[in-house]
């Protein structure tokens, strides 16, 4: 330990009384002068191109549609038009009641459906477990279903999952969750 500062005592005093030149660090290269060290540029900087202005790309912008369906409907008869959600999502319409909220969706093929309310309330730790409601199976265009016992004025989103939705042919899966936006019982 004492052979250690002594000699960090004798760096500092070298580097104090010598400045960097002592390490050569910064100071005249061999065979120079100190004049000629003092015009060099620390900072090389190569001249560029500027970048060049943007131009037109070939392709034209889509316009995106208004409404989609978010699968082929099992019945060709079915009428209805969706309302657009995102590409992965079941679009999901819901209607408020006296506490209650309507849901509706468009059937996914034979798979069985669960809906939940979930309160939109600040919760710390925790938080609490969606009560989901199972819904059977749709026959026709589309599936409903009535959630109750809510608080009235509170704000809910509501979340659909469809497990059972099935596989295209290359094991993508078809649709199986929507979700609404915030809405408010009466």
């Amino acid at each position: 330990m004492r052979h250690t500062r002594i000699a960090l005592a004798l760096a500092t005093a070298t580097l104090s009384l010598s400045g960097c030149a002592a390490f050569g660090l910064g100071g005249p290269a061999d065979g120079e002068s100190a004049t000629a060290a003092e015009g060099r540029q620390w900072i090389v900087v190569d001249a560029g191109k500027a970048t060049p202005s943007p131009t037109e790309t070939t392709g034209k912008p889509a316009v995106t549609p208004e409404v989609s369906l978010s699968m082929p409907a099992p019945d060709p008869s079915c009428t209805k038009i969706w309302p657009r959600t995102e590409p992965v999502m079941i679009p999901v319409e819901v209607t408020p009641g006296a506490g209650a909220l309507t849901v509706e969706w468009p059937a996914q093929g034979l798979s069985d459906y669960r809906v939940a309310a979930v309160l939109q309330e600040l919760v710390t730790g925790p938080q609490p477990e969606p009560e989901w409601k199972p819904v059977p199976p749709g026959k026709g265009c589309s599936v409903s279903t009535t959630i109750s016992g809510l608080t009235p004025g509170e704000a809910y989103i509501v979340w659909l999952d469809a497990p059972n939705t099935g596989r295209e042919v290359d094991g993508t899966r078809y649709l199986y969750s929507g979700r609404s936006g915030v809405v408010y019982p009466r």
